[in-house]
């Protein structure tokens, strides 16, 4: 089994780097666009290096697949891959707001196995063991128990008519971050409707699984990792008693945009 205190120290280390070029630390930013509405920053590209560097070291044969690293398909053949997010919630990062993280999954035979994120700027660390539960400063995670889904808890800054039943908590920039809270019960539901990439939810999903929650894509289904399309389309992570309900609720919608 991994080095997990070898792990730990790592991830902590790149928090630090992390928060080394952090504007509201003080620190001055050097940020771009990879494409259109896709920031970047420096922060990014040193976290990702060193993480990359450091884990390869960790476990050499696993593969590698993180969002600011060209596609290697070797991954493929791999029965361990790390799974990657130098810095999630770039756009709170960039701007000096407290809701970014650094998220770091190891994969075993497409599921998560160990998550880690670190979230310096908010002093948390949360770490989930696949079988073994998820902790957040070293205190043990209860996911939401919400039985209704009118009144659930997400974490957003605004509503769409069709979703006013539901109840606005805030939104860190960062989806890991919204994933989690439902592990913590701070929220009670977290969709998406949109294409995202498996480095965004790697850890987090592991966190809230392991704390209670239930994990699925936006049609319910289970995910996969490790793919030669490292993409997914939308996500459900909820209290499990509003689940089937959330599913329903997201339906037409997440039909709809499939067909565009």
């Amino acid at each position: 089994m991994i080095d997990r205190s070898r792990l730990e120290a790592i991830v902590d280390e790149a928090g630090r780097i992390a928060h080394g070029f952090w504007p509201g630390a003080g620190h001055a930013v050097n940020s771009w666009e990879k494409e259109p509405g896709s920031p970047v920053c420096e922060g990014d590209i040193e976290v990702d290096g060193y993480l990359r560097r450091h884990l390869g070291e960790l476990l050499p044969s696993a593969g590698w697949l993180s969002e600011e690293t060209a596609d290697d398909p070797q991954r493929l053949d791999k029965g361990l891959i790390w799974l990657v997010d130098p810095i999630d919630g770039t756009r709170d990062f960039i701007r000096g707001r407290s809701g970014w993280c650094i998220s770091v999954a190891l994969i075993s035979e497409g599921r998560p196995l160990l998550g880690i994120l670190d979230a310096p700027a908010r002093g948390e660390k949360w770490i989930a063991v696949a079988g073994q539960g998820a902790w957040r400063n070293g205190q043990r995670l209860k996911a939401s128990t919400r039985s209704e889904l009118q009144g659930a808890r997400v974490p957003t800054t605004s509503l769409a008519k069709v979703d006013q039943i539901l109840s606005m908590v805030d939104q860190p920039n960062s989806i890991a971050l919204r994933v989690a809270m439902v592990g913590a019960d701070e929220a009670d539901l977290v969709a998406t409707l949109r294409w995202g990439f498996e480095w965004d939810i790697g850890a987090a999903t592991l966190i809230a699984r392991e704390a209670g929650a239930t994990v699925t894509d936006a049609f319910g289904r289970p995910f996969e990792y490790n793919k030669r399309d490292p993409r997914a389309f939308g996500m459900l992570v909820s209290a499990p008693d509003i689940h089937s309900a959330a599913v329903d609720h997201l339906a037409e919608r997440a039909n709809q945009f499939l067909i565009k």
